[in-house]
């Protein structure tokens, strides 16, 4: 009997002295045993687990336990020992994960004793498991992992490089002896490669000169990366324009080792941009020209004249403005519809464009209305453009339901800072001469001045009006 008590007394102090968790159930799912290590795991004691009505529902998460008492069910009713992972809630209201196995007690299959439940905590590798998940999704923004991680570094390896290969980024990682160590098809499809070419071990200068065929200057592209790999931070993001008209942005930076006591490598990450910069172009054209007859519109015209005016400040030079307003537009717009209307306001905007030299600015205001800055003007210039303009609209002939029908043009000019000394006062001065022009018959330009003229000029009773000439 002592040698029985002994026995009993070194079996009872092995089993409360497991590290991990061992339960006893009977066949009907009561609990009879527990380790005193389930305080350790969940911050309950055997005896709270013992005493609750149902110590499965006691310590078992509601997401997990229904699953644990039809694999326990399954068990006792003869089925094979089950390991699943679950979790289990501590006192503090927080989970902790384990690895559980289930088995029959006794050797009688049909009657057993009952289960023994024996479990692992996991919780410190479910918890690097999730924080691996959120770090690759932040990096990536692309897709979404999986709910749960799994630890082999090879199932991780296969899901990183699946992700890395769905994104429109390009990357490309080499280590310190400069040789290719990971690609994405991306970074192949970016460079010209093809789609099963293998890179893997190839050196940066073996790289570079695979590329330079690609580049519209390949010097300047190598001495950027030169700079590049003198930093040790991230860089700029450095725009490279190919031979084929694709923009391609790069940025890179050192990858350190897991300890942060030396670097392992670089990553370069490229991106093709040529689209985005074809849309912001076309956004910036769509806000500065004229939809109709892509001249800059009245927006661009503001832009323009402020800055000319400002620069003529600082040099001492002269700015004019022409405004260019059309006779009998709108009886075309009324007789023949507006789509004539847009046909004549586009063929009038290319002929006017012809006469128009490249230092020169050409804008439709809006309606019929439109306007000519000059830089560095000289009134005798601006006078000669004025009659050339003249000219060239007199010219044009328009053809609609089988009639044919031509239009004049009424022109101010104002010159600064001769006539006015601002932007808002030079448009007012161009204005008030385009509407003498209008006054003194139309089809003709006005000179805005307060001096008298030449006999060719007509001149108005006031001295502060504008002068008119014809054409």
């Amino acid at each position: 009997m002592d040698a029985a008590s002994n026995e009993v007394r070194r079996l009872r102090e092995i089993a409360e002295g497991v590290y991990g968790l061992e339960a006893l159930f009977d066949v009907a799912g009561r609990l009879v045993w527990i380790s005193p290590s389930i305080h350790r795991i969940t911050g309950r004691t055997p005896e709270e687990c013992l005493g609750a009505p149902d110590a499965i529902v006691f310590l078992v998460h509601e997401s997990d336990r229904n699953y644990c008492l039809r694999m326990a069910r399954k068990v006792a009713e003869g089925g094979p020992p089950a390991n699943f992972e679950m979790r289990l809630m501590r006192a503090d209201g927080r989970i902790c994960w384990v690895a559980c196995h289930w088995r029959r007690l006794g050797d009688d299959s049909t009657h057993p004793a009952g289960l023994r439940m024996s479990a692992e905590d996991i919780q410190a590798r479910k918890e690097t498991e999730y924080k691996l998940l959120e770090t690759v999704t932040e990096l990536r923004r692309a897709q979404a992992l999986r709910e749960r991680y799994l630890a082999r570094s090879n199932d991780e390896r296969q899901r990183l490089s699946a992700l890395l290969n769905v994104i429109r980024l390009g990357i490309l990682f080499m280590d310190r002896d400069h040789r290719v160590l990971y690609y994405n098809r991306a970074m192949l499809s970016i460079w010209g490669f093809a789609p099963d070419e293998n890179l893997i071990g190839m050196r940066d200068v073996v790289l570079q000169s695979r590329v330079v065929a690609l580049l519209e200057q390949p010097e300047a592209y190598f001495e950027h990366i030169a700079g590049v790999l003198q930093m040790h931070g991230v860089s700029e993001a450095h725009e490279i324009s190919l031979r084929d008209g694709r923009i391609v942005t790069d940025v890179s930076t050192v990858v350190e080792s897991a300890e942060g006591q030396r670097w392992i490598g670089r990553v370069w990450i490229y991106e093709d941009v040529t689209e985005e910069r074809k849309i912001a172009r076309k956004m910036v054209e769509l806000a500065e020209r004229d939809p109709l007859t892509n001249l800059f519109n009245r927006r661009r015209f503001h832009e323009e004249l402020n800055r000319l005016l400002a620069e003529a400040t600082r040099h001492e030079v002269h700015v004019g403005l022409i405004a260019i307003d059309l006779d009998g537009f709108k009886p075309i717009n009324d007789e023949f519809g507006h789509q004539a209307g847009d046909a004549v306001l586009v063929g009038l905007a290319q002929a006017v464009g012809g006469v128009i030299r490249r230092n020169e600015m050409f804008f439709r205001l809006g309606g019929d209305e439109f306007g000519v800055l000059v830089p560095d003007a000289e009134e005798r210039d601006l006078c000669e453009l004025a009659r050339r303009i003249l000219e060239v609209i007199d010219t044009q002939r328009f053809e609609f339901e089988g009639r044919s029908t031509s239009l004049t043009a009424s022109l101010g000019i104002a010159l600064f800072p001769q006539h006015a000394d601002n932007p808002e006062q030079l448009i007012a001065v161009a204005d008030q001469a385009m509407y003498c022009s209008k006054n003194r018959g139309r089809d003709r330009w006005t000179l805005a001045g307060s001096e008298a003229h030449e006999s060719d000029r007509m001149a108005s009773s006031e001295s502060d009006e504008p002068i008119c000439r014809g054409d």
